[in-house]
């Protein structure tokens, strides 16, 4: 059956009037996620906070309270989502991050843990404490790419992936609270469940992230706070310092 060319027209005129409202209807129904397309959504989880948030994914806190509209970057609360502008996954902050306790009276180390073992021969180029207006957490020991890192201990690994300024991270878990942190390595010899044994090698020194040259940053944690790491392995302490390799990490 044909219909006049004036209806058809009219059938046309109609199904146009509609697109405005029907697009702008779906763009409505887009989620958020979608239309912010240069990152990802954190769902904040219990005892995390936007000084943690922002160091695992190596995004400033006054960035992140900008972008999310926050005046108060303390009155976050479990299950609220943050947009980390180039977040690729969401992360699990509890354990790759330390939160920010006060770090000016140390825990001392338990004397079961009297046998750690440096993780490599190296030099070391950056100590424990304030660095350039912020506070590094651990320590960096250069050494030539490849150099076989070693677990201080035996223990279960936590974390083998990548972190944002952090390159290729491993994080091991000990006895009595203790975590060992592992960064900027070439490459990851190890996977997350894996039980390693003390001496182990469970990567190789590289320059992964955010750094000037060649070398290990590694972290000792005691209950989640950072640790002087000397106070584990005083054997560090020894080692000959670096004048021609300047790390950032």
């Amino acid at each position: 059956m044909k219909f006049p060319s004036r209806i058809l027209f009219g059938f046309a005129l109609y199904e146009l009037s509609l697109l405005p409202s029907c697009a702008s209807r779906q763009a409505s129904q887009l989620p958020s996620s979608v239309r912010r397309s240069q990152g990802i959504y954190h769902v904040v989880q219990p005892g995390e906070n936007l000084f943690r948030i922002g160091k695992a994914y190596d995004v400033s806190v006054e960035e992140l309270a900008r972008v999310n509209g926050i005046r108060d970057a303390s009155q976050i609360r479990a299950g609220q989502k943050i947009f980390i502008p180039g977040g690729a996954r969401q992360l699990p902050v509890e354990t790759i991050t330390p939160n920010s306790a006060p770090r000016s009276a140390p825990e001392p180390p338990d004397s079961a843990l009297e046998n750690f073992i440096a993780p490599l021969s190296g030099s070391i180029n950056s100590v424990f404490g304030p660095r350039n207006g912020s506070f590094h957490d651990g320590v960096d020991i250069g050494a030539p790419e490849g150099t076989p890192v070693h677990a201080v201990a035996e223990g279960e690994v936590v974390y083998s992936n990548q972190l944002r300024g952090y390159g290729n991270m491993v994080i091991v878990r000990h006895v009595g609270g203790i975590v060992s942190v592992y960064a900027h390595n070439q490459l990851n010899l190890v996977h997350e469940g894996q039980k390693v044994e003390r001496g182990e090698v469970i990567a190789k020194v590289g320059s992964t992230g955010r750094v000037t040259g060649p070398h290990l940053h590694f972290e000792i944690r005691k209950n989640n706070a950072a640790q002087d790491p000397l106070l584990y392995l005083p054997q560090l302490c020894c080692l000959p310092a670096s004048d021609n390799v300047a790390p950032k990490g």
